[in-house]
């Protein structure tokens, strides 16, 4: 029963992943096709995480109300649509609104999915089914790059966005048919009360406390990840485009690797009382050496830069685990809530960062291989870097600065 539950959903995300971060393989094509330069394919791409963003704050009422298997069907619907608009579309701005569309429709499947996991899964195996699910999301980023290549090659960028419109049919169907339905009765709250409940939440300094951290640490990881890594080996590296693809698959298959192992991990770590956040602020700390070392790695060799980007990806996914960890210091109807409150958060900052690095790139002028400059590249990952050291700072800082105002008001 489980297995009929969780592979409907494993699929979703792997399409999600998968439509996350195609754009990094494909950019070339999309940059010589429809002129586009650093500033509009950063800005395109980042779309998908504001449309995203924008529909986790609704998109945790609609789950706690409806049930994550009418929510997610549905959704998977307009991600058809919106590969298919990116199928048709000969101008600029039909590409942002099939980008948005796909982001909006893909927007349930990681906290569908984890919805649904609650209400199937024994609470102790929890981290490992999560961990399982967002490695079905690690497969689809290694799809999405050699295979999407291979597929480029035979029937254009175009015609791998109407095979993913098939797909995104596919997956809806499988999730409405063939899972059961369980723990869809609206709740007696109504919308409005559903929706301040938000407010307990977002007053929560255990909240405040590792938010900040997990955002700028995804945010970093989908900029870098889901976009700018394949024109920075392009660029940087100086990598033909084959071993670019090449590459990237590396680079998708230690997110695969960060995914499953992080939830085996936690597993186990739960039995000896380590907490999944624990386990993820560690994995999101050591993330910052890979990027270091990025803005000294254009004389690396080969083998160093695949350690380097594998290294940066493998650590990359500790955010995730963030999750389960977060929701469980709050009642269990808030779950839901919880999750898309943080993502929302995640996302919004995900799209300021992908279009930013983009901005920040465009400063420089190209080289004379029409490539974008080193230097942009570096004062990009710079940026992201700062704004991560600010959030671990501000992880470590916070309990102290309140624990100081408790004792002021105590004394006072």
């Amino acid at each position: 029963m489980i297995l009929r539950v969780f592979l409907p959903f494993a699929l979703g995300y792997f399409l999600s992943f998968l439509l996350r971060v195609v754009n990094a393989v494909i950019a070339p094509d999309l940059v010589s096709e429809l002129d586009l330069d650093a500033s509009d394919l950063g800005l395109m791409t980042s779309t998908f995480f504001i449309a995203f963003a924008a529909t986790q704050l609704p998109l945790g009422l609609l789950l706690d109300r409806y049930g994550p298997r009418k929510v997610e069907s549905l959704l998977m619907l307009f991600t058809a649509a919106g590969c298919l608009l990116f199928f048709w579309a000969e101008a600029f701005p039909l590409l942002l609104l099939g980008r948005a569309m796909i982001g909006f429709g893909v927007s349930a499947c990681m906290m569908a999915a984890f919805k649904a996991y609650v209400s199937w899964v024994p609470k102790e195996r929890l981290p490992l089914i999560n961990g399982c699910h967002l490695a079905a999301g690690g497969l689809g980023a290694i799809a999405g790059t050699a295979p999407v290549e291979f597929l480029a090659g035979e029937i254009g960028w175009r015609g791998i966005f109407l095979v993913f419109a098939g797909l995104s049919v596919v997956i809806s169907f499988l999730i409405y048919f063939v899972i059961p339905r369980r723990g869809e009765i609206p709740p007696l709250l109504s919308v409005g009360q559903q929706f301040r409940e938000y407010g307990q939440i977002f007053r929560s300094h255990y909240f405040w406390r590792i938010a900040p951290f997990t955002i700028m640490s995804q945010a970093a990881f989908f900029a870098l990840q889901a976009l700018w890594s394949g024109p920075w080996l392009r660029d940087v590296a100086g990598l033909e485009r084959n071993l670019v693809a090449s590459t990237l698959g590396f680079i998708a298959i230690a997110v695969f690797s960060g995914f499953l192992v992080g939830g085996f991990i936690t597993d186990w770590l739960r039995r000896h009382h380590i907490s999944p956040i624990t386990v993820g602020c560690i994995g999101m700390k050591l993330c910052l050496l890979p990027q270091a070392l990025l803005l000294v790695a254009d004389d690396f060799s080969y083998v160093q830069l695949l350690a380097v980007w594998m290294s940066f990806a493998l650590f990359g996914t500790g955010g995730y685990l963030v999750y389960p960890g977060l929701s469980q210091h709050f009642p269990a109807d808030l779950a839901g809530r919880v999750n898309t409150g943080l993502n929302s958060m995640v996302f919004t900052m995900a799209f300021a960062a992908q279009w930013l690095v983009g901005e920040i790139i465009e400063l420089w002028p190209l080289q004379e291989n029409g490539g974008y400059a080193v230097e942009g590249y570096r004062a990009g990952i710079i940026l992201l870097l700062c704004a991560q050291i600010l959030a671990v700072v501000w992880y470590y800082l916070q309990p102290l600065i309140l624990n100081k105002k408790r004792s002021s008001i105590e004394t006072g």
